[in-house]
């Protein structure tokens, strides 16, 4: 392996690794009373002035209508706004570990809308990877609900799954208008905007204030900080660089430690667990998304668009 090859797998291992600790940030910010829609608020103000110098820098690669901007701004909303939402709002109920196993599916979701609205072919081995996918879910679910007896787990789980199918439908409707702008360019436009629904979202909540986002301990501050830098946009230019370095195949090799990642530090620092059967139903995830991703096509439809 030249030093190329070295290079590019640092920076994708590190990559995933950053981007799969913002689950167990939310859940450790969550312990010192923050609420979902403030932190979120705060994620996005940090990340903000990074996507704004990168606009400003940046120029689109070809000419850009009014309706791509219309498309851009719909797109911000769908992908980072309400994913992010929505699967904020899930972590309130599931398990750091878990959450990363729910959103995990998205390559499956991107899949199944492509063949239902776009019409595109789906191999043999991406359906089994489809089946096999799911049915790792449901052994993860069953053990947890066995385990906990809430029926809140279900609910933060459902939330979480239309976080993953909501940025699944942002993957497939940005792929004509990326080649357009950049990706870069599109990710920043997209998170300003998602940035300026948020705050909306915040001021139209029932007693929300200005003064309340001040009021947490400095500690949801500095996670707030943590992970608008460390687990977003550190990450999407490291993982950018490794997917132009080592190519959307061979990157997706590296998909599965986003999982065991979280697994591994939501062990260590919010003393979460799995089961067996959890675990079992773990590996049966990411085997699927593995079958679903070696199909023709998915890889490179999704992978560079998620991490940049």
């Amino acid at each position: 392996m030249n030093n190329s090859r070295y290079l590019g797998v640092t920076l994708a291992v590190t990559g995933i690794l950053l981007f799969s600790s913002k689950a167990v940030l939310v859940k450790l910010a969550y312990q010192y009373g923050a609420d979902s829609v403030s932190l979120l608020l705060l994620r996005m103000l940090f990340a903000f002035p990074f996507y704004m110098v990168i606009a400003l820098l940046k120029r689109p690669q070809t000419e850009v209508s009014g309706k791509d901007y219309l498309w851009i701004v719909g797109l911000g909303i769908i992908g980072y706004y309400l994913a992010s939402y929505l699967d904020f709002l899930g972590l309130q109920y599931v398990k750091a570990s878990l959450e990363r196993l729910i959103l995990f599916v998205y390559p499956t979701l991107v899949l199944l809308i492509s063949f239902v609205f776009l019409g595109k072919r789906v191999s043999r081995r991406q359906i089994a990877g489809v089946v096999v996918t799911y049915l790792g879910v449901v052994v993860i679910f069953g053990s947890e609900l066995t385990a906990s007896g809430s029926e809140n787990v279900l609910f933060g789980g459902l939330l979480i799954f239309l976080s993953a199918l909501t940025y699944a439908g942002y993957l497939v409707g940005s792929g004509w208008i990326i080649p357009k702008i950049g990706a870069r360019l599109f990710t920043s436009y997209a998170m300003m905007v998602s940035c300026i629904v948020v705050v909306i979202h915040f001021l139209l909540q029932p007693h929300s204030s200005v003064e309340g986002v001040f009021a947490f301990e400095e500690e949801v501050y500095w996670l707030a900080l943590l992970m608008a830098v460390f687990a977003t946009v550190v990450p999407s230019f490291l993982i950018s660089y490794a997917i132009r370095m080592l190519g959307a195949n061979t990157f997706s090799l590296f998909g599965s430690l986003g999982p065991v990642s979280t697994i591994v530090l939501a062990y260590f620092f919010l003393g979460e667990t799995l089961t067996w059967w959890q675990v079992a139903g773990a590996l049966v995830v990411i085997s699927g998304i593995f079958l679903a991703e070696k199909g023709k096509g998915l890889a490179s439809i999704d992978l560079k668009k998620r991490y940049i």
